[in-house]
């Protein structure tokens, strides 16, 4: 019985401890809800111009009528909010909104009969809607379910015509009706909006994408979103991976980043684990290295080359002495990095291979050089691309032979850094120009973005922008309708 209380009690210590932490963490504030909103409204509004609203037909006594032709001729949603709702939902609310309707109208009154149009507005419309948010099986977020209602307090209608005496007082009846009927398109209108039209969108947010020919990201939600009153959190597991060993996982030890702020409209976070996993996966790539070979390498520095190992030159013979030199840059183990609140850096080791390579023959190698390298890393957010600028901060060669070649390699330490920040490091920066994309959906991009950092992570609060309509996008990856098959002859 006491081992039974002692692993209930340690139950919960095992799962934190199993957990998977996220590389990356982004957080929707009520501010960015709001701007949601008003997008959104916009998007509803066309949603409900365009419901289709079956014909209305049948009899009261020796009354007859049909209604056809129903269109939704203007809405006016004054009063709407858009709010969160612990814990995973998301509620859209729409009060005492009205709607403008105009429809055909046939009626049979005993050995009268009229045909026109009527003008209706429906009053005191009320919609309540709530959307679940929740991570599928491939890790995107979905849309999993929507509750609806919908009320309609009063109706109006409006006669035209030679009858429009004669039958106003049947206008009661025939509004009724309509009410029903316009009530019962509100919430399928909006299910479907939500359930295909908007996770259509979400399907544009990337998961598992490429993000050149060698290395992937993934994106990919590790829980369900918290949802809180004013704030929605999602962790993602922001892992880069070598394409060619896509479901290779490397395990998470970095500190898990914490978002407290709610200012800006959103923040990301990204842990150390983020970048290292970028590093690692170029590394295992096998893209970390550079070479460098004939007039690649700067005359000055070949000068310096060819005197610092005079010696080993001089005992070769003629064939070799005069052979271009080859530099290879090699990085040995998977780069680190490391976030300071004073700011980020990477710890590079490295391999310097200086060889002669005379036309025909094997390449003669001259020394093989330790280099250890630290760079500064200012990390920018543009739009929606994660960009790293870096810099050469310290820079140290030695040889692991000898104290004495250590010591004569002394005089090349400076040439080499003033290459590495003249040719190495223009060609990394033009890499990771590119920047990575941030996991929100096409048609939305971050603007005055800040970037703060933490210990063992980096945040990065910003505001958001519509690029694009959310109509247009949703056009754009609107399902296609199923085809209606044409019978066979």
């Amino acid at each position: 019985m006491a081992l039974r209380s002692l692993l209930l009690l340690a139950l919960p210590c095992l799962v934190v401890a199993t957990a998977t932490a996220p590389g990356c963490k982004i957080r929707i504030t009520g501010k960015g809800l709001d701007l949601v909103k008003q997008e959104g409204l916009r998007f509803v509004e066309q949603e409900l111009e365009h419901i289709s609203i079956p014909d209305l037909h049948g009899k009261e006594g020796q009354f007859h009528y049909n209604i056809s032709q129903v269109k939704v001729m203007a809405l006016h949603l004054a009063l709407s909010d858009l709010h969160f709702q612990p814990q995973q939902h998301i509620a859209f609310s729409i009060n005492n909104a009205s709607i403008s309707l105009r429809f055909r109208r046939q009626l049979l009154y005993w050995f009268f009969y009229d045909v026109g149009s009527i003008n209706a507005s429906a009053h005191g419309v009320h919609v309540h809607t709530a959307l679940k948010l929740s991570k599928d099986r491939a890790g995107r977020l979905k849309i999993s379910n929507i509750t609806c209602n919908a009320s309609i307090a009063r109706m109006q209608a409006g006669f035209s015509g030679t009858l429009r005496k004669v039958y106003e007082f049947l206008g009661l009846f025939l509004t009724t009706g309509m009410r029903f009927v316009l009530n019962q398109q509100i919430c399928p209108a909006l299910n479907h909006a939500g359930l295909v039209l908007l996770n259509s969108l979400l399907d544009t947010v990337p998961v598992r994408n490429p993000v050149d020919e060698h290395v992937g990201i993934d994106y990919s939600l590790l829980s369900d979103p918290v949802v809180t009153w004013d704030t929605l959190d999602m962790d993602f597991k922001g892992m880069f991976f070598y394409q060619e060993a896509e479901n290779q996982t490397l395990v998470n030890k970095g500190e898990q980043p914490v978002i407290t702020e709610t200012e800006r409209m959103v923040y990301v976070a990204f842990s150390e684990y983020f970048f290292d996993s970028a590093m690692f996966s170029y590394f295992q790539a096998g893209v970390l290295t550079m070479e460098f070979q004939g007039d690649q390498v700067p005359k000055d520095l070949e000068v310096l080359l060819r005197a610092t190992f005079f010696g080993s030159i001089l005992m070769m013979s003629p064939a070799v002495v005069d052979a271009p030199l080859r530099m290879v840059l090699q990085v040995v183990t998977p780069p680190r990095c490391t976030i300071r609140p004073t700011g980020t850096a990477v710890s590079v080791n490295a391999v310097l291979n200086i060889s002669l390579v005379p036309a025909g023959q094997p390449a003669v190698q001259l020394s093989s050089m330790s280099m250890e390298a630290r760079l500064s890393a200012k990390v920018m957010l543009r739009q929606k691309a994660l960009q790293v600028q870096l810099d050469l901060r310290r820079f140290r060669i030695y040889s692991k032979q000898s104290a004495l070649e250590s010591l004569a390699l002394f005089s090349l330490q400076t040439p080499l850094k003033t290459l590495l920040q003249l040719t190495v490091m223009p060609i990394i920066n033009e890499r990771t120009r590119k920047g990575v994309q941030i996991p929100l959906p096409e048609g939305m991009d971050f603007t005055k973005e800040v970037v703060t950092n933490h210990l063992g992570y980096i945040t990065v609060g910003a505001d958001l922008h519509f690029s694009k309509g959310l109509r247009e996008v949703i056009e754009k990856y609107r399902p296609a309708r199923p085809s209606t098959p044409s019978p066979m002859a």
